[in-house]
Parts: structure tokens; C-alpha cells; sequence
């Protein structure tokens, strides 16, 4: 799955900057942000769950959207500005396409079989086991969610990437230390 480009010009841009106020998704924004003008992971919850985004009555996951924001949280603020908001609208956009493109059933949830199929169409070449253990994480009787889905892709995505920069041999084979483990998976 592609994920948008880091930076780009409008990166840093502070609220009310020139052009931000012409952009029709501009007012969606300061909606729901607070009065900092930023969208934390509780603003983001509240915004997501009442678009219906997830399907029926339940809210989005608040750690789905504390992994979001941390994942285009490009100024390490916690929160989430105008374009960073922008461009997590349209990472989930494409996250739900790809999503309902293998729930087959049309159900609301993938099962193991469709995840797996999700995932390799994203590059992740998943053992048996993992996928097990993903399943387990991230299914409620066997079903996973979009929310969870989204947790998920998110997670795997930011594990995969903190093991390619330390396989630098590209072997497939890494040795952390204990702290260097803790923080990978912690910060995830």
C-alpha cells in the first residue's frame, strides 16, 4: 500500500497560513480540532466514529488513532496539523478501498484468509504462525475490523520498517539489544 510522501511544501505550514483558509477541507478541520488548532488521538477518535467510517454503533479504536497520529506526525507534536490531517484522510481513504476490496462478504470485517490476502497484496510474505498471531491480536471471533485492520497495516508497516534499517545486509536476520528491541516495539 502506498502511504503519501512525508514533507512536501505545505510541511510546517502554521494554522491560517496563505492558501490553508481556500481549501474546502480546511473548515472540516477546524471543526474538529481544539483550540490549538491540532487534532489529537482523542479528537481524531470522536471524528472517525462519527463519520460511521468504522461501521455501525462502535467508536473507532483510541489506539488505532494514537498509531495514526504518530505515524504522520511529522513537527513530534502528538497532534496532528492541517496537512498532516489532510494527507491521514487520505491514507484512510485508500486504506478503506483496499480494505473492502477483500471483504468479500461484504460483512464489515475480513477473516484470517482475506487479512492474509490484504497483507500479501501490501508485501508482507507472512509465516503461517505469524498470521496467527496477528489474527489472535487483532480479531474479535475471528473477524477483523477496519479499525483493527488499519491498527494492523499500521503496525506492521512501522515494525517492518525499524527491521529493514537495522538488516543492513538485507539477510532477513537482525540482533538487538534488549533496550534497542524495547524501544522499536514501544514506540509502536
Amino acid at each position: 500500500m502506498a502511504y503519501p510522501a512525508y514533507g512536501g511544501p505545505q510541511y510546517g505550514s502554521a494554522p491560517g497560513a496563505p492558501g490553508m483558509q481556500q481549501d474546502p477541507f480546511y473548515g472540516y478541520f477546524a471543526s474538529v480540532a481544539g483550540q490549538d488548532g491540532q487534532i489529537d488521538a482523542e479528537e481524531l477518535q470522536r471524528c472517525l466514529s462519527q463519520s460511521g467510517i468504522c461501521g455501525g454503533y462502535r467508536p473507532f479504536n483510541l489506539e488505532t488513532c494514537r498509531l495514526m497520529v504518530s505515524m504522520l506526525d511529522r513537527d513530534m507534536s502528538g497532534k496532528l496539523g492541517f496537512h498532516e490531517f489532510r494527507d491521514l484522510c487520505g491514507v484512510i481513504h485508500g486504506w478503506m478501498q483496499h480494505f473492502m476490496s477483500f471483504d468479500k462478504d461484504r460483512s464489515g470485517t475480513v477473516d484470517p484468509g482475506e487479512l492474509q490476502q490484504a497483507l500479501a497484496s501490501m508485501g508482507f510474505r507472512l509465516s503461517p504462525a505469524a498470521l496467527n498471531v496477528i489474527v489472535k491480536r487483532f480479531s474479535t471471533n475471528g473477524k477483523i475490523a477496519f479499525d483493527d485492520y488499519v491498527a494492523c497495516s499500521v503496525k506492521l508497516r512501522a515494525l517492518t520498517d525499524q527491521f529493514r534499517r537495522r538488516d543492513t545486509a538485507q539477510q532477513g536476520s537482525v540482533h538487538f539489544q534488549y533496550d534497542d528491541f524495547i524501544q522499536c516495539i514501544m514506540a509502536v
